[in-house]
């Protein structure tokens, strides 16, 4: 039988992903929707006014569901942005590329009235503006603005270690330096789930030993931590103000201003993985439900 509605989907399958993929297939088959499942953009090429996967024309699907940070690659990306402006995509384009700039994500929460890390973006010819901004913060930290994990963090904790860190970083041939404020924090964070604008979920993050970064992959660890309406709603607003469907927010509590700061808006935020669930982290099934819900509304026909 041929269903009405086909989407194609790209979602990871380590960490438990794999099961997570055959309940959304489930689901989504008992609305009649059918899902090409494992289109890696990577893989497709690109003629004529559509985009090929094997003999597949994944232009003329209903909707494409691409749900893979780890895989990404500029080539993808770019079959994305174009996918994207032909049919519905989850994340959209716009959405997951604003989420992947850090300087833009703040620019645009700050704008909507969402609290951040007081941030600097310095043209890499204009050192002496670091320097003043040491002064003034006292410490700081530098990001890659199209980092994730933690990867490529540096704090900064004075003029010394500015003056050492900026040979490496004119060797890597940056066009410009995105800085934050250290935030005085207790060394935990607030990770919030959202899926169309409704709360799914809240977990914490705390750093490992004298790091200070709660990123998993930093060493940072997962425990379990409820979120209260204030946090719940800046996490909605954040979600809303990037534009993303799904979003994992990064919440922290600022101990000088007293008040909760978003750190991170996440596009692609992972399922709880096994032995997150037998700790009692136990979304997986309402996120799987609204992602359904999400994808019958926007292909409705």
């Amino acid at each position: 039988m041929s269903l009405n509605r086909k989407i194609g989907m790209w979602l990871y399958s380590n960490s438990g992903g794999d099961k997570i993929q055959k309940k959304i297939i489930k689901k989504l088959r008992e609305r009649d929707i059918e899902t090409i499942n494992d289109i890696r953009l990577h893989d497709c090429i690109a003629q004529n006014g559509h985009i090929y996967y094997d003999k597949l024309k994944v232009d003329k699907l209903d909707l494409f569901f691409s749900y893979n940070a780890g895989e990404q690659t500029q080539y993808q990306m770019y079959l994305y942005q174009a996918l994207n402006r032909v049919i519905p995509m989850i994340n959209s384009y716009d959405a997951f590329a604003l989420t992947e700039d850090k300087f833009h994500t703040s620019f645009v929460l700050r704008n909507e009235g969402i609290q951040t890390a007081d941030y600097k973006l310095c043209h890499r010819d204009n050192g002496a503006a670091l320097k003043k901004i040491i002064k003034q913060w006292d410490k700081m930290v530098y990001k890659p603005t199209d980092g994730w994990g933690g990867v490529g963090l540096t704090k900064i904790e004075n003029e010394a270690s500015l003056d050492m860190l900026m040979p490496f970083l004119n060797q890597m041939d940056l066009r410009y330096f995105y800085v934050e404020k250290f935030i005085k924090y207790d060394n935990t964070d607030f990770r919030v789930d959202v899926v169309d604008g409704e709360f799914v979920a809240c977990y914490g993050r705390k750093a490992n030993g004298t790091d200070w970064r709660t990123n998993i992959t930093a060493g940072g660890s997962v425990f379990m931590r409820e979120a209260n309406d204030d946090i719940i709603n800046t996490a909605i607003n954040a979600c809303k103000a990037t534009g993303v469907d799904i979003g994992g927010v990064d919440i922290i509590y600022d101990l000088e201003k007293e008040e909760y700061i978003v750190l991170e808006v996440n596009g692609i935020p992972a399922f709880a993985t096994p032995e997150q669930e037998k700790m009692g982290l136990d979304f997986n099934n309402k996120k799987i439900d609204l992602i359904v819900d999400l994808i019958d509304r926007k292909i409705a026909k």
